[in-house]
């Protein structure tokens, strides 16, 4: 397996693990609901771009050239967007919220190029 292909599957169970551990974290150890909507927000996007980044490597395995890109921009996007407001959550510093959009963008442009990889043709597969 070529090792950006796996870097990116790593970030995909890296974004799985981190949400699951931050949606318990919110429904059971914490009392505040800005900070429990913040961890349930960050939970539920990073644990479907997870799951995205993971049926990437099934495109990817189809030799299909678009699905590389929408995995990394479906890991790097879910650590930032997650990542950011976990670290908002847990240390009170608002100022973190900034960072973000920065993530979501990253997850909407993963969506943008498997659009682009279905309008081109190289997302559909050659059965």
């Amino acid at each position: 397996m070529e090792s950006t292909t796996r870097i990116w599957l790593l970030l995909a169970g890296i974004n799985g693990l981190m949400a699951v551990a931050a949606g318990a974290f919110g429904a059971h150890g914490v009392s505040d609901p800005q900070v429990k909507d913040w961890l349930r927000t960050g939970a539920q996007y990073q644990l479907v771009h997870a799951v995205a980044g993971l049926a990437c490597y099934g495109f990817m395995r189809m030799a299909l050239t678009q699905a590389g890109w929408a995995g990394w921009l479906f890991g790097l996007g879910g650590l930032v967007f997650g990542g950011s407001l976990y670290l908002m959550a847990l240390t009170g510093v608002k100022v973190l919220g900034a960072v973000t959009p920065v993530g979501g963008l990253l997850l909407m442009l993963g969506w943008a190029v498997v659009i682009w990889g279905v309008i081109a043709g190289s997302l559909v597969a050659r059965v």
